[in-house]
């Protein structure tokens, strides 16, 4: 082999071994990157609730489905409407962008306000902001069992002449279709955001 044709065999081994370093670098994944940041958490878990019609919806139901699921109550001032909007904003954005895997997206709203919360108020509740949002309630046992299942918190405040307030907690969880945790959504940042999570998350 001449010096010219070594030369040319040399940079032909260079560059693949150049390249072979470049994927096996790509390759090689981050600590935390691409796994889901509730992966293991004890969070979901078997319910039974009532949804609009009066029709029992349990957790099982939802199987084979990603899931949204977000606490709150229809007599909310500010934040549940609020978190909601952007939720269900970020829903329709991941919906015009990717219509097939949003598809398997499935939204739950879970009043924490049985008292005031029938099948009727968080049907309309759910209507308004979108239209595979589902709105569910129950009595007081049976929603216990679901806030306990996901590690949420509500209580009841104080009566006053204009009604009474909830205490609670404002996660919006991203379930895998086995029903297991993969991220909260940011509701308390923007509809891009939420989209861009699902985007990242729903396969």
């Amino acid at each position: 082999m001449n010096r010219r044709a070594m030369c040319a065999f040399s940079r032909i081994i260079s560059s693949l071994l150049l390249s072979l370093a470049l994927v096996a670098c790509g390759a090689e994944p981050q600590p935390g990157a691409d796994r889901p940041p509730l992966e293991g958490a004890a969070v979901g878990g078997p319910f039974t609730l009532i949804d609009k019609t009066g029709e029992d919806v349990r957790w099982a139901d939802f199987s084979g489905s990603y899931r949204i699921v977000y606490f709150g109550y229809t007599f909310c001032p500010d934040a549940c409407p609020v978190d909601m909007q952007v939720l269900m904003s970020g829903l329709k954005k991941f919906e015009a962008a990717q219509p097939s895997l949003a598809a398997k997206v499935q939204p739950i709203f879970i009043s924490i306000d049985p008292e005031r919360d029938g099948p009727e108020q968080v049907g309309q509740f759910a209507d308004a902001f979108h239209s595979r949002l589902i709105g569910l309630t129950g009595s007081s046992e049976q929603i216990d069992q679901a806030v306990k299942a996901f590690a949420a918190y509500y209580a009841k405040g104080t009566e006053t002449a204009g009604g009474y307030l909830m205490d609670h907690s404002r996660v919006a969880y991203l379930m895998d279709p086995d029903g297991k945790p993969l991220a909260t959504l940011p509701a308390d940042k923007s509809p891009d955001a939420v989209s861009a999570e699902l985007t990242k998350w729903v396969h």
